[in-house]
């Protein structure tokens, strides 16, 4: 029973390890801030409600079930799409990093697509899927893939020549060339492509439902929008941010317990 507190706890350490207690801090000082000023009357904006107003919305619409409902629509839509992108990205990356030929042919192509910015997508989404939530996953993967597949690609053609060597040296296979010598080599590289391409997912997962998809948290925003009911619509988008910054210190603390030796290259103070 000991040991198992003891685990939990540790767990709770390494999850709390890194937060950035400054930045925090920093944030309940705007909040302090937009209080007094909406309290003064320093702005008197019609639609500008002050902290309270908005938390108090927030929790409202918690308990009514309606924000747990929103919540969990996005952030389904955006872990799939996450998810499957990443997957995409990285069989992809691999291929164009061991491949001569798919690089020069390919990487012109990859380098045009992945300028044009993901936003823009989802208009080409909604034309083609309509309001959906097949418009909304595809938009999430397109957005995605390129993280991962760009720094996979970089990943894989850094690997050093004296790993690629001694693997052919010991007659090791092409498969496990690649699973346990290059991507290996190339992990923190990829996890930089997966912890950017999670941010991306949930936002344009938030675009895609702003724009078209009538479901999740950024139809929400919209209608309280247009609802004229300023509170609410800042209580979404203040659940959008929360939601951002847990998912990235989940990502953070997965790859703490997985990869433990290349959590720096995520610059956790980030």
């Amino acid at each position: 029973m000991s040991v198992s507190v003891r685990t939990s706890q540790s767990w709770v350490r390494r999850a709390l390890k890194g937060i950035n207690l400054p930045g925090m801090l920093f944030l309940v000082g705007l909040a302090v801030t937009w209080q007094l000023v909406v309290a003064l009357g320093v702005v008197t904006l019609v639609f500008f409600p002050a902290p309270s107003e908005v938390i108090n919305s927030w929790f409202q619409l918690l308990l009514s079930g309606q924000m747990l409902q929103d919540i969990g629509h996005t952030l389904t839509a955006a872990g799939i799409g996450w998810v499957s992108g990443s997957l995409i990205g990285l069989v992809v990356g691999v291929w164009l990093g061991i491949s001569a030929a798919s690089w020069k042919y390919g990487m012109a192509t990859i380098d045009f697509l992945r300028s044009i910015p993901a936003i823009c997508f989802v208009s080409v989404a909604a034309l083609l899927l309509g309001f959906s939530l097949q418009m909304e996953l595809v938009v999430a993967i397109y957005a995605s893939l390129w993280p991962v597949l760009i720094n996979t690609v970089e990943g894989i053609r850094r690997v050093e020549g004296l790993y690629l060597d001694t693997a052919r040296t010991l007659q090791v296979s092409r498969v496990n060339t690649i699973f346990k010598v290059m991507l290996p080599a190339a992990a923190g590289s990829i996890i930089v492509g997966l912890r950017l391409a999670l941010g991306l997912a949930l936002t344009l997962a938030v675009a895609a439902e702003m724009v078209g998809n009538p479901a999740g948290v950024g139809f929400q925003l919209i209608m309280q929008q247009q609802a004229l009911q300023p509170a609410n619509m800042f209580a979404y988008i203040i659940t959008i941010g929360i939601l951002g910054m847990i998912l990235n210190r989940l990502f953070i603390v997965l790859i703490r317990l997985v990869r433990p030796g290349i959590v720096a290259s995520l610059r956790e103070d980030a």
